[in-house]
């Protein structure tokens, strides 16, 4: 099946100008183009722009999604460079999370005194 700019934007949430810089940057390399020369998106290229939106979403520079996605366009024997990259980044959003849940605690322990200061129920507004 194919799908327009505003079908994969509209499924994605990335707005077509984010979508067309995508594509430039080969990040979603094999994108076809209609007769009149408008971009028309497979299944593959959707799943493709999922996990270049999650590893972007997760902190993953453009650079960084760019070699990924060279190294998947090369073939199976870049498995290894693949996977390095990918446990990397794992740990990296691991760190992230930590720091991220600290923080969260922190916020929370505000509320808790701010609601006891202000004779606020936990969970009323």
């Amino acid at each position: 099946m194919a799908y327009t700019m505003s079908e994969v934007s509209e499924k994605t949430g990335l707005s077509p100008f984010t979508i067309r810089y995508y594509d430039k940057e080969g990040l979603i390399p094999f994108v076809e183009r209609s007769q009149a020369g408008r971009r028309l998106f497979s299944d593959a290229d959707l799943r493709r722009l999922e996990l270049v939106c999650c590893l972007k979403n997760t902190g993953m520079s453009i650079a960084e999604i760019k070699k990924f996605i060279s190294w998947e366009i090369e073939g199976d024997e870049d498995y290894a460079l693949r996977l390095e990259m990918l446990e990397a980044h794992r740990k990296k959003v691991k760190k992230k999370i930590a720091v991220l849940e600290k923080n969260l605690s922190n916020v929370d322990g505000k509320i808790k005194t701010f609601r006891e200061k202000s004779g606020k129920q936990e969970g009323k507004s």
